[in-house]
């Protein structure tokens, strides 16, 4: 049984140093693919493209809100001048300025939805073909100078970094920025 342990032990070194070995002859480098891609020219004019569309929805959303409190406002201010005499006129008046309320917010929220739906739709049929622009960019340099691995660290999945080999410089290279 002991002889077993030992052998399991001795397979188990064999195996450590054996992927040791490999792996030290593999070359890891890193770069940063939110400065590669906020560096190119292509990225400055679809951030561009996107805030101006954020700004005309947000004007959109911005004017319908305007109208809902003045229709909101004038509720209330037909509520606050109600008295017996025209009591069932403004009653009426104000059902319906609270059903037109109802009916402007489910527009409202439709509306803002769409926006939402837009911008996304608009941000990925910007950005995918500069991501892919930069990744294209990444694999050819890592294969031009044979490296097996290539981090990145705008995303958060190092967790232990220590040196390396930056890439970046070369990949703006490639992209010419």
């Amino acid at each position: 049984m002991m002889t077993n342990v030992w052998k399991g032990v001795a397979v188990a070194a064999g195996l450590f140093v054996a992927t040791h070995v490999a792996s030290a002859q593999q070359k890891i480098g890193h770069i940063n693919s939110q400065e590669l891609m906020q560096a190119t020219p292509e990225f400055k004019t679809a951030q561009t493209q996107i805030q101006t569309l954020r700004e005309t929805k947000e004007k959109e959303y911005q004017g319908m809100l305007e109208l809902y409190q003045k229709k909101q406002t004038e509720a209330n201010e037909k509520a606050m001048n109600r008295s017996e005499a025209n009591k069932a006129t403004l009653d009426t008046e104000i059902q319906g300025l609270v059903a037109e309320m109802r009916q402007m917010e489910e527009r409202i929220q439709a509306t803002n939805g769409q926006a939402q739906e837009e911008l996304q739709k608009k941000y990925q049929e910007l950005m995918n073909p500069i991501e892919t622009k930069v990744i294209n960019a990444i694999n050819t340099v890592a294969k031009d100078k044979g490296y097996a691995y290539v981090l990145d660290l705008a995303s958060g999945s190092v967790f232990y970094f220590d040196g390396g080999d930056d890439l970046t410089p070369d990949v703006k290279a490639k992209l010419g920025i």
